[in-house]
């Protein structure tokens, strides 16, 4: 009996064979991404979700390209973010970045190779940029034990193996990240190896259209689920017994229910455990009448990375004076330091210009000006001008590149921090604020 697409189980019922993204209209499909409250915000905003084929050929080609103008033979990848941006797949990212199972291995010729946990080969089968599956990529203590070196050897036969038939003679290979026994593994086998990093963190640099559409729509979705935080923390702090935690795992849940996938960290935090900055989410209960700080640090839908970052007065009377004040400085800080940006502008040229702290700020600054965004946080990296080291940020902005504009105004020695970062895109003429979400009126009067 023949079984036509109509007859099975859709996530939309309303679409045909394909999603508005071009993945498969199927209930039962492997391949994860946004879920309907997702596409339904979007489309309520009128934004259009990616072409995620093109999105992938994009990023496939900026990879080779890579390898080709450096004269490489091929690019090893290990780190799941590299893996992702190369193959957009996905296999327990979080528990795979300190126990590295996978790897993806890109020659010059386009030929791309996924070593895969060998129960489940098929979380890759949905992307035809694959052409060869293996296994055989772990070789960490845990589950290598004693026979770590061995295992590390037999990978690199593998990888031998496909850089003959694909890169002929060159034997220069670039490794973004690798366990010591498969760095010897693969100089013994006379590969001239070389930091893949340089290659990974500047071709994910500029992102293609595709690559901006989810963009714009993670960042939707990001600012539709903080704005779910914000209700439930004016809603419930003033009543107490809400605890930084229960806050923070409202953007947790709203993030989960759009597609979106995790949160890199737990800065979230409350009255006087804003200052000093960093310190992370934890059971203290806020109290009415004090701030609310946070930083996202979300990967949101598609696995790209929503960094924006507010500060928020919940309770009834008016704050402090002092607050108020550092809240204009850190608007300040972002607008000028903002209206920088522009295609051909310098890193240095962004380090040592723009907006100056007040020396009360300074020695509790944030630890960058700005810092590049795609999958995670990104290369390029706009220090102070007190990091400065010459010769490493030689590089000028590009259009396509993303970037996240930061300020922390901490008083030394005080009792709060207002930190508040926005994401923007370089464009061919300037700039455009892809963040939307507002600023806290209470704290600006």
């Amino acid at each position: 009996m023949d079984t036509y697409f109509r007859d099975r189980r859709k996530i939309d019922p309303w679409r045909d064979e394909r999603l508005a993204d071009g993945s498969p209209n199927d209930n039962d499909r492997i391949e994860i991404g946004p879920t309907q409250l997702a596409f339904r915000e979007w489309e309520a905003a009128g934004l259009r979700p990616p072409n995620l084929q093109q999105m992938r050929e994009f990023r496939w080609r900026r990879l080779v390209d890579q390898l080709v103008t450096r004269d490489v033979g091929g690019l090893l990848m290990f780190d799941p973010l590299n893996i992702r941006y190369a193959t957009d797949t996905t296999n327990m990212q979080l528990w795979n970045s300190h126990n590295p199972f996978r790897a993806c291995l890109i020659c010059a010729d386009g030929h791309m190779v996924v070593w895969e946990y060998k129960q489940a080969p098929f979380l890759v089968t949905f992307n035809p940029l694959v052409k060869e599956l293996r296994h055989g990529a772990s070789f960490f203590y845990n589950v290598s034990g004693d026979a770590t070196e061995f295992d590390a050897r037999s990978f690199a036969a593998q990888v031998d193996d496909v850089m003959r038939l694909h890169a002929g003679s060159n034997r220069r290979i670039a490794v973004d990240k690798i366990m010591v026994h498969g760095l010897r593994a693969l100089e013994r086998r006379s590969f001239d190896v070389l930091e893949g990093e340089v290659l990974t963190e500047r071709a994910r640099s500029i992102k293609g259209p595709d690559e901006v559409l989810a963009m714009r729509c993670a960042h939707l979705a990001c600012e539709n689920a903080l704005s779910e935080m914000e209700a439930f923390a004016r809603e419930n702090v003033p009543v107490g017994n809400v605890s930084e935690d229960d806050i923070w795992a409202e953007l947790h849940k709203g993030n989960i229910r759009r597609g979106g996938e995790w949160i890199e960290t737990r800065l979230l935090s409350s009255g006087p455990r804003t200052n000093p900055w960093f310190q992370e989410c934890g059971p203290r209960i806020v109290s009415n009448n004090e701030i609310v700080a946070f930083d996202t640090d979300l990967v949101g839908c598609y696995g790209m990375c929503v960094d924006i970052s507010r500060t928020w007065w919940v309770g009834d009377t008016r704050p402090d004076t002092s607050m108020i004040s550092a809240m204009q400085h850190a608007m300040e800080h972002i607008r000028v330091n903002m209206e920088m940006l522009k295609p051909g502008v310098t890193v240095k040229e962004l380090t040592h210009g723009g907006h100056k702290l007040e020396d009360r700020y300074w020695k509790q600054k944030y630890s960058c000006k700005m810092h590049g965004v795609g999958l995670c946080d990104e290369w390029p990296f706009v220090p102070y001008s007190d990091a400065w080291v010459e010769g490493a940020f030689d590089v000028a902005l590009e259009p396509g590149m993303t970037l996240c504009v930061e300020a922390l105004v901490s008083p030394e020695n005080g009792d709060f921090s207002i930190k508040l970062e926005d994401q923007v895109l370089i464009t061919e003429t300037g700039y455009e604020n892809l963040t939307r979400y507002p600023f806290d009126s209470r704290l600006l009067s």
